[in-house]
């Protein structure tokens, strides 16, 4: 099969990126993930601008990968955190790939300097590949891709 025969307008890795293909959007997602949920503490731990900010968490909320809920501190205006949709919980397993992929290519000399672990039993947790019958995967030569229901001929 040749892949050039097939258009890749509608790509889903394509249309991923266009939710979440900047560097803002996937640290401010790693806040998210980590309980970091309002403005001012996302902001102040990833040093963005508040314009940059506002424009992302925007996208991010349009694009229904977060949501925006309101709370107040006692004597304070009402403001909102951001909480994961069920389409931003689903990007977990990409975060975690791509903090496998800084853990073993761009980790401090000293080691990673974030470990996920399982709250079930406190192990640490690591992602694999396995087929629909179950089989791991750990020689990336062993996959291919093919044309999917949705492929398109130029």
């Amino acid at each position: 099969m040749n892949w050039l025969d097939y258009d890749t307008e509608n790509c889903s890795v394509q249309r991923t990126l266009d939710v979440i293909g900047d560097r803002w959007s996937v640290l401010i997602l790693r806040e998210v993930f980590n309980g970091i949920r309002r403005f001012d503490q996302i902001r102040q731990h990833t040093g963005i601008s508040d314009s940059v900010l506002a424009n992302r968490l925007r996208r991010l909320v349009d694009d229904d990968v977060l949501r925006a809920v309101d709370y107040a501190e006692p004597g304070a205006r009402r403001r909102k955190e951001y909480r994961l949709t069920d389409a931003g919980l689903d990007l977990q397993p990409v975060l975690l790939s791509l903090l496998a992929w800084g853990d073993a290519h761009r980790s401090d000399p000293s080691g990673p300097a974030l470990q996920i672990g399982h709250d079930g039993c406190g192990a640490h947790v690591h992602l694999e590949l396995r087929c629909d019958d179950g089989h791991r995967i750990t020689d990336p030569s062993a996959v291919h891709a093919e044309p999917g229901p949705g492929a398109r001929r130029i």
